[in-house]
């Protein structure tokens, strides 16, 4: 029996809500994204409100708000305290999304579903990790080892790897296989044959233009619009993920084409977010990085596009064309909405949305039924308390202060109370032993009795004459005073907590802005916009596509698949083809259900006898070491347990084994740098004049592993083919 693995959808099942999932390895729970949607519906949430408690860890893959924004709620209100992990990126940049939701929701409406605080002691739980780092868990999850690795999709998006027994499960939802200006491409593709793989079916259906033929398209019509019309372009964008490869763009292109049409990013934590841009270089493209590496260039430091929080700044700026990305990308709320019924009116401007919106949200809807058209709207703003309303306020704070500072002094003259009763002190006189002498050394009449002992009587309320002492009695060793490292640890934590209080990862105008605590209400205007502005949507989310999808599983070729987050039509889709051509085993679970995804693999724990591990050469093989035995099992008198024992006849030989998993392409770049010519060609490597190399599926062979490959190399014998033959042998390990 292998190991047990168990999946329950929680919320991004057959629908496109946000991501949460409950994933049972061997009774050990873990969540798996803590996703929202920028409505923050919390009926989205029932089924996560149910099992959040016993939630043993967290793993998030991306940072923005649908797949960790109900972090912070979730702890607050919903009983979440299990460690969370994620990659470096996705802690700060997650971090500073939820800011710009919470005072974008804070602008607009009295939100209290979490606040800054919440925000601060959700994300200062989580235990960052760089790519391709194991981390072996303890206690319940002993022999667990969660590792996170490339996705593709935004800044530190992460593939998740969950390794129990030597059994594989992957967790891959949003990856992307291109690579693009900031990003490198998932590293899905190196992951072969294991036991469990979960994924999205969100793409399924759609087929995508070349990059270049989409930012070409992408560049026009924003230049149409500047140039020709005269018009200011709106680009919708979330905080801090898609966006930087769109600024990336147009910072490179205005660059190259010397424009002076001004650039604008407008969210809370703008500079916030180009500042961690600057310092995540390691988790960005080869590009970036080689770049970084020979000139010093950061990619980010950015020349044409201006970084502002405020709208203010943005209407001080001289009228003309212009283009601005502002959040939020769904226009539910904040500075994309406001900017939105502005320009919606002029047929000059353009709105661009560079991400399908979510469900029922205000960009959805303008998406599916495009303009000319009419939209009702809610403008509100936060204005400060003024006349009557403020002393109305200031008089309901004092009232409130007072009561806190009554309560305050009843609690403190109870503990003093407290105290009097609990410390007991050589110089005060214990009353009832007082008493008791005078009964027996007195007189037996019932008069009056004045007792005077010591010509010192004390008060009722009396308290020790001195303040109470607590001796810290340290541990010694024989090498001194013993050291708890626990105690720098929770120092750490402390200044790390005081840093955050202050607005640490918040530059200084957005702290101002979020920490402003004058009084002040919402005040609220129904109006019906007549959008006349031209309407675009392009597909910048950074997702492989329907085919590609295909042919990644195709090539990862689990045992078992599970299909989550897409619409009916695409996640139906995506399990048939699936079972045609990827594994028997397709799994596509509704929203509370759980399916069993427990290996059929009958797998034994055996020990390496000392007699054999003697005769055993090990190479090492990445992370691992691997060596060929030829060993009969026995078993072990002292452990009563199975183990490999050397033969007791001398082996037979066995062909060669080749180890490892060619890539062409790296392949091409070795035997350039031999100076091999080398092109593709049909999809086979040319290498030199006559040798070709190509890789050959054998799935369709009887007995053969499903997603298998052979790697074929043909040309005349001459001195050429052996010189790459060797080359190619040189790529695997020999066995």
């Amino acid at each position: 029996m292998g190991t047990s693995v168990q999946v329950t959808p929680l919320c991004g099942a057959y629908n496109e809500h946000p991501l949460s999932y409950l994933v049972s390895i061997d009774n050990f729970n873990f969540l798996i994204d803590c996703g929202w949607n920028d409505r923050f519906d919390e009926a989205l949430l029932q089924p996560l409100a149910s099992v959040a408690s016993k939630i043993d860890a967290v793993l998030l893959s991306h940072p923005d708000t649908v797949h960790l924004g109900a972090l912070p709620y979730a702890m607050k209100r919903l009983g979440l305290s299990a460690p969370i992990y994620s990659t470096e990126p996705v802690y700060r940049l997650g971090l500073l999304t939820m800011y710009d939701h919470y005072y974008s929701r804070q602008q607009v409406s009295d939100f209290d579903l979490f606040s800054p605080d919440d925000i601060d002691l959700a994300f200062q739980a989580i235990t960052r990790m760089t790519f391709s780092q194991n981390y072996h868990l303890s206690g319940k999850g002993e022999g667990i080892v969660i590792a996170s690795h490339v996705a593709g999709h935004l800044l530190g998006g992460t593939v998740w790897k969950i390794t129990k027994d030597g059994e594989d499960v992957i967790y891959a939802v949003d990856f992307n296989h291109r690579k693009e200006r900031h990003l490198n491409g998932t590293v899905l593709e190196s992951f072969v044959r294991p036991a469990v793989l979960i994924t999205d079916a969100y793409n399924a259906l759609n087929n995508q233009l070349s990059t270049r033929q989409r930012d070409q398209k992408f560049l026009d019509s924003i230049l149409k619009t500047l140039r020709v019309d005269g018009g200011n372009v709106l680009l919708p964008v979330d905080t801090a993920g898609r966006v930087l490869e769109i600024i990336l763009i147009l910072e490179q292109y205005w660059e190259q084409n010397h424009l002076s049409y001004p650039i604008f990013l407008l969210t809370y934590v703008a500079s916030s977010t180009i500042d961690y841009a600057k310092s995540f270089l390691e988790y960005m493209s080869d590009a970036i990085g080689k770049s970084f590496e020979h000139t010093r260039d950061n990619a980010f430091l950015l020349k044409h596009v201006n970084l502002i929080v405020s709208k203010q700044e943005l209407e001080n700026v001289p009228s003309g064309p212009k283009v601005v990305l502002a959040s939020m990308a769904s226009l539910e709320c904040g500075f994309s909405h406001d900017i939105f019924v502005e320009w919606a009116t002029d047929g000059k401007n353009l709105v661009l949305f560079t991400e399908r919106g979510q469900y029922g949200t205000k960009a959805r809807m303008l998406q599916a039924d495009p303009p000319p058209k009419a939209v009702k709207v809610t403008m509100s703003k936060r204005v400060p308390l003024a006349g009557e309303e403020l002393r109305a306020y200031e008089e309901e704070q004092n009232r409130i202060k007072e009561a806190e500072a009554n309560k305050a002094i009843l609690s403190k003259a109870e503990d003093s109370k407290a105290s009097d009763v609990g410390f007991g002190d050589p110089m005060v006189v214990d009353q009832s032993n007082a008493i008791a002498s005078s009964d027996v050394t007195g007189p037996q009449s019932g008069g009056h009795r004045d007792i005077l002992i010591d010509g010192f009587v004390p008060p009722a309320t009396s308290v020790a004459p001195m303040f109470p002492f607590h001796e810290n009695v340290s541990e010694w060793d024989d090498f001194g005073e013993v050291i708890n490292p626990d105690d720098y640890v929770i120092k750490e934590d402390a200044m790390d907590q005081t840093y955050m209080e202050v607005g640490g990862d918040l530059d200084e105008n957005s702290a101002n802005l979020i920490f402003d605590s004058k009084p002040s209400k919402v005040v609220s205007e129904e109006l019906t916009v007549q959008v006349r502005c031209s309407l675009a949507y392009m597909d910048f989310e950074g997702r492989s596509d329907g085919r590609s999808i295909k042919s990644i599983l195709a090539h990862v070729a689990p045992l078992k698949l599970v299909l989550v987050h897409g619409s009916n039509e695409a996640t139906d889709h995506l399990k048939e083809h699936c079972t045609k051509h990827v594994c028997p085993h397709v799994y596509a679970p509704k929203i509370g259900e759980t399916i069993d995804a427990t290996s059929d693999l009958c797998a034994y724990k055996v020990q390496l006898s000392e007699r054999l591990m003697s005769n055993v050469l090990f190479k090492k093989l990445g992370d691992y070491e691997i060596a060929w035995a030829d060993a009969e099992l026995g078993k072990s008198i002292e452990e009563g347990m199975l183990s490999l024992l050397p033969l007791s006849t001398p082996p037979t030989p066995h062909k060669s084994v080749f180890v490892g998993d060619l890539k062409l392409a790296d392949f091409k770049q070795f035997l350039a740098s031999k100076g091999i010519q080398a092109e593709f060609s049909g999809g086979a490597l040319r290498c030199g004049e006559y040798v070709t190399v190509r890789k050959v599926g054998v799935a369709s062979q009887k007995g053969a592993v499903a997603g298998a490959q052979q790697v074929l190399i043909e040309g005349p014998l001459s001195e050429e083919y052996y010189k790459i033959r060797d080359y190619l042998y040189s790529q695997f390990y020999l066995l």
